[in-house]
């Protein structure tokens, strides 16, 4: 399972040129079965993604594909966590 940190760049003023592509991006996330959330790190920070069912290649990939990524609107961080203990709602991360 993977945190993706996306935080806002210098270039974060272009972000409204490349926010279509970005949810466009996010969207196919969630269609593959990839992303399990997504939202904004506050205070308008950037945002992050829980991903699962990748591995860190094919993630970082899939990362690097971000509109907001390739325009240096946003830096991008991969936080592995191998989970140990889940809520009971959450088990099916454990593998």
């Amino acid at each position: 399972m993977f945190i993706v940190l996306l935080k806002f760049s210098g270039n974060k003023g272009h972000a409204s040129q490349f926010m279509e592509g970005h949810n466009e991006w996010i969207k196919r996330g969630f269609d593959d079965g990839v992303f399990l959330l997504a939202g904004s790190l506050q205070p308008n920070m950037g945002g992050g993604i829980v991903a699962h069912n990748t591995t860190l290649l094919d993630l970082q990939c899939r990362v690097s594909d971000d509109p907001f990524v390739a325009e240096n609107i946003v830096s991008a961080e991969i936080l592995e966590i191998t989970p140990a203990k889940a809520d009971e709602r959450l088990k099916f991360l454990l593998g």
